[in-house]
């Protein structure tokens, strides 16, 4: 009984059919997603042999969610959001089509390629939002963080397996069967997504154009426990983020071993995963908001003993660390907002915790970058933790419901 509470909680896919089509369906999207960012870079790579123009495709994917996002997210707050979610993952799956039909008939230019990736990310930033609001429908309360688990361990595999196989199938297929394959598994969240109920925002929607957004950057402000899950988030990202060290710790403490370097990432993978299977130790805890600062912290914590570890293991060992405490903070931040957030308002919160999450890591990568270019890669990342630390420590010390962040009881539910 004592091991079985530990591990992953399985239980939303078998006492919600409706969650399990949709977590099937979206795990397989997912996986595809990551198969064509890998085909994407090898196309432009291929037609330009430019890295400014393979770091211009993270650009076309956050600029128009960071653009349109917030009022891609009163729409969904006005609108059927299953109906909303299929129009925009019949739009994605439309884009990743007419890639397929240029890979294999008439490859575009690098800027066509980009121009397209741009315009799927339009509906990824609707698509997004409103995907964020099913589980709190469809799942009980005492149900939501094991719901959010499931989607966070789904998004791992297809970050460890996606880019993988999409490499294998563009070598074998061209990047236009990978393209190809992409298309076929929106088709999955397409059916994932078509036996849900109608998912009306409530009794009210938001009003329209700038004044709906305003509304719910109102509502962020106004509410401190939403807003410290909020700047917990960024905290960690925009403070902490190693990722643009990676080369350089490798180069300076091992040698630029390609191989320690593909280590580095996937320790932090593993680590996730890891937390992911354990995940029944602390999505079962009675309050998710001191979880997510503990979370937050260690993620701070392990990164700055990664800025001193000059042995390969102990590296590895704190990258893993941080990966698991990665997770550990996004399920429960997650948990936190949509139990605290009321169902007409789902979608712009939504949008504004995709917003955090996509440009968080880019600005926290840039800010590593720029202090390691002024100091060194060790000073980068331990002060970069240091500063975590202290920030997520003020957040808490100055939000106090967040402190006190209960979870939902046992047979309630956090939507309609």
């Amino acid at each position: 009984m004592r091991l079985r509470h530990t591990l992953l909680d399985v239980t939303p896919l078998r006492s919600s059919p409706a969650f399990r089509r949709l977590w099937i369906g979206q795990s397989l999207s997912s996986l595809g997603s990551q198969m064509t960012l890998v085909a994407v870079l090898a196309q432009v790579w291929q037609s330009t042999r430019s890295t400014t123009w393979t770091g211009a495709v993270g650009l076309a994917q956050a600029v128009p969610v960071i653009a349109i996002g917030l009022f891609a997210g009163s729409v969904v707050d006005r609108v059927d959001r299953r109906r909303f979610y299929l129009l925009t993952t019949a739009g994605q799956a439309a884009c990743s089509l007419v890639l397929a039909l240029q890979g294999f008939l008439a490859p575009l230019p690098a800027a066509g390629v980009l121009a397209l990736v741009a315009v799927q990310s339009c509906f990824v930033a609707g698509g997004g939002p409103a995907s964020r609001t099913f589980v709190p429908h469809l799942l009980p309360g005492h149900r939501l963080a094991a719901g959010l688990t499931l989607n966070r361990i789904a998004f791992q595999g297809a970050m460890l397996a996606g880019p993988a196989l999409g490499g294998l199938l563009a070598g074998g297929l061209g990047v236009g069967g990978c393209y190809l394959i992409d298309a076929l598994t929106f088709a999955a969240a397409f059916h994932g997504a078509l036996g849900l109920p109608r998912m009306r925002p409530g009794d009210e929607p938001a009003r329209p154009g700038v004044r709906g957004v305003l509304d719910g950057l109102a509502f962020l402000v106004r509410t401190p426990v939403i807003r410290g899950a909020l700047l917990t988030d960024l905290a960690a990202t925009v403070l902490a983020m190693p990722v643009s060290l990676f080369p350089v710790v490798d180069a300076e403490r091992f040698g630029g071993d390609p191989r320690t370097l593909g280590l580095f990432l996937t320790a932090v993978a593993v680590g996730g995963v890891a937390a992911s299977v354990l995940s029944g130790t602390f999505t079962r805890l009675p309050r998710h908001g001191p979880v997510m600062l503990a979370g937050a912290a260690a993620w701070g914590a392990a990164l700055a003993l990664f800025g001193v570890a000059h042995d390969p293991w102990a590296s590895l060992a704190c990258l893993a660390v941080a990966g698991a405490a990665d997770t550990v903070s996004v399920v429960s931040r997650g948990t936190v907002v949509r139990t605290h957030t009321p169902s007409e308002l789902l979608g712009r919160v939504g949008a504004a915790e995709q917003i955090v999450g996509q440009a968080g890591p880019d600005i926290g990568n840039l800010r590593a970058g720029l202090v390691a270019g002024a100091t060194s890669a060790s000073a980068a990342l331990v002060s970069g933790g240091l500063l975590c630390l202290g920030a997520v420590a003020l957040v808490g010390a100055t939000t106090a419901g967040l402190r006190r962040s209960p979870a939902p009881a046992a047979g309630t539910s956090t939507g309609p």
